[in-house]
């Protein structure tokens, strides 16, 4: 009887179904249901919505093989909610076109900024346990800093603590300079606290687009590997700018430089530094902004593209490689992805992790309060 006194029920591992608003090609999605903190508690695919079909056709490939009428490919505006199964957790990357700083910064007067409320109307119809919302650093400022306060506001009403961050990924392990604002939410009800992961585990991390690219080799033969093919013009141009400069700063014959008016975007025919991350990878590509190589007068490849996105190389992207170099563009690091997912789990779980203070400040939304 006295052994009794000590007997324990064994924990039930969690599993936590997600829903995915916007889902692009997968790079939350391979992150959410690979992360593993080491007591069974899991994320697992119920299902993803996007209105683009070969990004449809990349997230079934890859995430959900075996399921592929869970991924409704359709328009937002269009989704009928009713038809969705019931979901843990819920993860919307809303179209950032409209708060880019490399866009016009429309906000919500541009075609793009209230796609966010579709996420508002998942997250009051389902209410999972927590969320992840995702888009550019230049959110924060879009509106004179309106845009960004009404997000917080609207996501907080829907019944959530919420915890925005702006996430430098090259300092999580990521080898590229990408910013990017992630907004946690866990649900009032539940009585715990996120912290933002502490980038002190990858301060050593060797994160130059060399190592990214070539350790180890890819192989001749990976998916999405096929070289770019660039005009003798081009190949010219590249010929006179060095690692780390661009089409503006270098010292280029004159029959070979730009007249580009208003042309304000660094990246232009910039060759990546080796020993450096990479600067921003982006899903455009005209106009001399594929990402070029720091020794070879060329563009990228895309696989190259998606090891700077940290995809494994065996993440197969369908569609022609426009549509390709659009959907690497427009995706996660999964890499760092998964640290995001990894705290969110042991917050859950009460597992302590090491954390950092947010760049953020809460009060932006305080005055809302009832």
């Amino acid at each position: 009887m006295e052994n009794s006194l000590f007997f324990q029920e064994p924990r039930i591992a969690k599993t936590y179904r997600l829903g995915e608003l916007f889902c692009g090609p997968g790079g939350l999605a391979y992150a959410a249901i690979n992360t593993d903190i080491g007591n069974g508690d899991r994320i697992v695919h119920a299902w993803a919505n996007d209105f683009d079909k070969d990004t449809c056709s990349t997230y079934v490939r890859n995430i959900c093989p075996s399921i592929p009428g869970s991924v409704y490919c359709e328009d937002v505006h269009t989704l009928d909610y009713d038809k969705l199964s019931e979901i843990d957790a819920l993860v919307f990357g809303f179209p950032c076109n409209d708060f880019s700083i490399a866009g016009k910064q429309l906000g919500f007067e541009g075609k793009y900024g209230p796609l966010y409320t579709y996420g508002i109307k998942a997250l009051e119809k389902f209410h999972p346990k927590w969320f992840l919302a995702e888009n550019v650093g230049g959110l924060a400022s879009a509106n004179d800093g309106k845009a960004f306060e009404k997000i917080l506001n609207d996501l907080h009403q829907a019944g959530y603590k919420i915890y925005p961050n702006l996430y430098k990924f090259e300092e999580y392990g990521v080898p590229q300079a990408r910013h990017r604002i992630i907004i946690v939410g866990i649900r009032e009800d539940i009585d715990v606290e996120f912290k933002i992961p502490s980038t002190e585990p990858y301060s050593n991390v060797n994160v130059s687009c060399r190592n990214a690219i070539e350790n180890p080799p890819i192989p001749e033969d990976a998916p999405n590997h096929q070289r770019t093919r660039q005009s003798d013009t081009v190949i010219r141009r590249l010929e006179y700018i060095k690692p780390g400069q661009n089409a503006f700063n270098a010292d280029i014959p004159e029959d070979l430089k730009l007249n580009v008016k208003g042309a304000t975007l660094s990246q232009i025919y910039k060759r990546l530094d080796p020993e450096k991350p990479a600067y921003t990878v982006t899903g455009s590509g005209g106009g001399g902004t594929h990402i070029y190589h720091w020794s070879e007068p060329r563009a990228l490849t895309n696989r190259e593209r998606a090891r700077l996105q940290t995809f494994p190389d065996d993440y197969l992207f369908l569609g022609n490689n426009n549509s390709v170099r659009k959907q690497i563009g427009m995706a996660v690091p999964p890499k760092g992805a998964s640290i995001i997912f990894q705290a969110i789990l042991k917050t859950l779980a009460g597992i302590q992790y090491d954390s950092q203070d947010p760049n953020i400040d809460f009060e932006v939304f305080e005055e809302y309060d009832e």
